[in-house]
């Protein structure tokens, strides 16, 4: 206890001593005030130490009836000015309304939610077939109508190697050879390689 008793006068010093009958010295801090109730009825007030309530005061009201001893009416712990409060008690009724308006306005968030992706995807699905990726059905920087024309192209070519006449090449000395044997009785002799040539060829005019 923080009050020294020789500051106090008799009437809260009764009022201390009464507080003390109910309350451990140690919670009992600085008397803080005293205010007349009216009917002879008298509160004073010291303050609290205990831990959590900051701001509060212990009050004791004392009886100061004429002609007879001062008795004590109540006393109790009482939040000043300033001191810390819970917040205001709200029925079961008032915060089930609230709840139920919070989840409503969480379920119409995400049904806006979902609309906006579903717009995302229609939006991605016009720009994958739109006219940034296709320019009159053909792939952007890609000429359809050439693609198709070289396979045929190269076809017609291959048809004219074919179709024209064998360019084999005869080494000197195998042409030599075989004007020597032009007389004889014997083919002239042909070349492995001129017989591989001569394959390679039938199989180019085959395909």
């Amino acid at each position: 206890m923080g009050t020294a008793l020789d500051s106090l006068t008799d009437a809260q010093k009764f009022a201390l001593s009464a507080l003390l009958e109910v309350q451990s010295p140690s919670t009992v801090g600085d008397f803080v005030s005293e205010t007349d109730e009216g009917d002879y009825v008298v509160t004073y007030r010291f303050a609290t130490t205990l831990t959590g309530y900051p701001g509060w005061n212990w009050t004791i009201a004392v009886a100061h009836l004429p002609e007879e001893e001062p008795t004590i009416v109540e006393s109790e712990l009482l939040p000043a000015d300033g001191a810390l409060l819970a917040p205001d008690w709200v029925p079961w009724s008032d915060r089930m309304d609230d709840y139920r308006a919070a989840q409503l306005a969480l379920g119409e968030a995400a049904a806006e939610s979902d609309e906006d992706e579903d717009d995302d995807e229609d939006d991605d699905d016009e720009d994958a077939f739109g006219s940034d990726t296709l320019h009159g059905g053909d792939l952007d920087g890609v000429d359809i109508d050439e693609i198709d024309d070289e396979p045929a192209d190269a076809v017609d070519d291959l048809s004219d190697a074919a179709s024209g006449p064998l360019d084999l090449q005869v080494d000197e000395g195998d042409q030599a050879e075989s004007e020597g044997d032009s007389g004889s009785e014997n083919p002239p002799r042909v070349p492995r390689r001129r017989k591989r040539a001569s394959k390679e060829q039938q199989n180019n005019q085959g395909d």
